[in-house]
């Protein structure tokens, strides 16, 4: 078994990977207030209630758009399992070709949900990840990285809103009965769910009229299944995903095991 650590900026999800297999997969809250002892404890105690014999890990993988958790939960892998952590970035071996001005500015997680999408689903592709951020990124025809679309995520704009209006309340993520709002509430819903479904579809339109192409579309995040449903385009949701990039690259970056030959001398 493996460990993946897909760090987000707000959840961190971990998952317990053999083979193709997940065999377990939770979250929990990312905060910058936790020490590394905080941290290994709840990390401890969450493997302990997935049964998972830390003796029979064999390596782990770590992903991070919050530079300083790296550190911390390297650490943590490490006193935990005795072994070093494989962090995704700069130098690792991922088979993209990133056809944008800097690849090292590239986040991680998007380079983990491409190297995934480009294993599972055919080109040209259209990635989205709906997390505190909403990305897009684009892959065309030839499998070249073509570039990212960035902007507020679903509640970041909505607490954005609360914050900055007196009379608009909080509110469940609700489907609302309808897309014209007769009160607050109604309203309020409409614009989180049938606001972001449509900027979805727009961008999604203007992606494939800029490449002249027709994409795949896959998402992934946490509000993916709350939105995606109201798309009019069809999208593949794929929770998975990024674990099973995270998988995808720990194999082909692995330490390759020095065979021995018979006599105890090396092949």
């Amino acid at each position: 078994m493996i460990l993946a650590f897909d760090i987000g900026n707000t959840n961190i999800v971990l998952g317990g990977l053999e083979g193709e297999k997940t065999l377990f997969l939770t979250r929990i809250s990312t905060s910058l207030d936790k020490t590394e002892a905080e941290y290994t404890v709840l990390i401890k105690e969450l493997l302990e209630i997935h049964q998972v014999d830390l003796k029979k890990v064999e390596g782990s993988i770590i992903s991070s758009v919050v530079p300083p958790l790296i550190s911390i939960m390297k650490n943590v892998v490490l006193l935990l399992t005795g072994k070093e952590a494989m962090v995704v970035g700069p130098g690792m071996k991922t088979g993209l070709n990133i056809a944008v001005g800097d690849p090292k500015e590239l986040g991680a997680d998007l380079v983990v949900a491409a190297v995934a999408t480009l294993d599972k689903y055919p080109k040209p592709q259209i990635i989205m990840d709906l997390g505190t951020a909403t990305t897009f990124s684009v892959i065309d025809r030839e499998g070249f990285f073509r570039g990212v679309i960035i902007y507020p995520g679903v509640m970041v704009s909505f607490d954005a809103l609360t914050a900055r209006t007196a009379q608009l309340p909080r509110i469940s993520f609700d489907e609302p009965k309808q897309v014209i709002g007769t009160n607050s509430v109604d309203s309020m819903q409409s614009g989180l769910i049938y606001g972001n479904a449509a900027m979805v579809d727009g961008l999604i339109d203007r992606i494939e009229e800029e490449l002249g192409d027709t994409c795949t579309v896959v998402s992934t995040g946490g509000l993916s299944s709350k939105i995606i449903p109201h798309c009019r385009h069809k999208v593949i949701h794929d929770d998975n995903l990024l674990l099973e990039g995270l998988r995808i690259l720990y194999e082909k970056n692995r330490p390759k095991e020095r065979k021995q030959r018979k006599g105890g001398k090396e092949s």
